[in-house]
């Protein structure tokens, strides 16, 4: 159970860090800095984030199914990556070995 957890765990901060990336880095360039050229430097944030999402839902879905959580948990564990805030809650959450 340890490995499904520490993947999880590793996820849940990838797709948290990225997240706010996206959310507070790229997506404010983009829309309100004038030139071009500056957010197509970081490019990257948007084209790793989307390629790396999937492998957290996955290894959301493995830590629930292993720890036959119910399937609102099960939801709240997929949609917690969606919000780089509550990738790192539910982190902690299962870090610290709480119910959800």
């Amino acid at each position: 159970m340890s490995g499904v957890i520490l993947r999880f765990r590793i996820m849940a901060i990838w797709a948290g860090v990225m997240s706010l990336l996206l959310w507070f880095g790229y997506m404010p360039a983009k829309y309100l800095v004038p030139s071009e050229s500056f957010y197509k430097s970081f490019i990257w944030i948007p084209i790793l984030h989307g390629f790396t999402y999937p492998i957290y839902l996955l290894a959301a879905l493995h830590l629930a199914i292993a720890q036959r959580k119910s399937l609102f948990s099960t939801a709240l564990f997929l949609l917690a990556g969606t919000l780089p805030i509550a990738s790192f809650w539910i982190e902690r959450q299962v870090k610290n070995g709480s119910k959800l």
